[in-house]
């Protein structure tokens, strides 16, 4: 599932892509852009018949800290 990928590996995404929508298909990480519509276009283009899932990686600035 999308949720156990980004789980798995939230710290290197957190680390690598922040501010940036990433899109996985199959537990693999495909595209990366700023853009949600060309992370998707671009995860299409490669799998067309599979199901595209999107994820914003949210810029540390924009994480709430939950006291």
């Amino acid at each position: 599932m999308v949720k156990d990928f980004l789980f798995e590996h939230s710290q290197e995404l957190s680390k690598k892509y922040p501010g940036k929508y990433i899109a996985v298909v199959d537990n693999r990480l495909v595209a990366i852009s700023s853009n949600e519509v060309e992370a998707f276009k671009t995860a299409k283009k490669k799998y067309p018949n599979r199901m595209v899932s999107l994820s914003y990686i949210p810029r540390k600035d924009e994480l709430v800290t939950l006291l």
